[in-house]
């Protein structure tokens, strides 16, 4: 199983056509890391509908690729080039929910 040590979501879309070299390279020129470095990294078409995901798994690269058949992955937006996840807000990005608006429910104070 890959487990990755971060998840590295891509703010920017970029063109799906492009592959493991190319995605590297924006990984290695926008952020200044190695694409084998243990982090995944997320990318996004511009509708939002598919994104592929970029990970070494030590002994070589994986690029995984997804589709929604409806609606759009809740991508983050921000003024870097990239935003690091947490697996669970990744879990519920990946499955089309606004994981940004998800949280914690308030603590509940029971009274006799």
């Amino acid at each position: 199983m890959i487990r990755p040590n971060e998840i590295w979501v891509m703010v920017e879309p970029v063109d799906m056509r492009g592959g493991i070299d190319g995605l590297s390279l924006r990984v290695q020129n926008l952020l200044g890391r190695t694409p084998c470095d243990g982090a995944a990294y997320a990318f996004r078409n511009r509708r939002g509908t598919r994104l592929k995901l970029l990970i070494w798994d030590g002994t070589g690269v994986w690029l995984c690729h997804r589709r929604l058949h409806r609606g759009h992955f809740v991508w983050p937006t921000a003024d870097t080039s990239s935003v690091t996840l947490s697996a669970r807000q990744w879990n519920w990005l990946v499955t089309g929910v606004d994981w940004q608006r998800l949280d914690a429910p308030a603590p509940v104070h029971w009274r006799v």
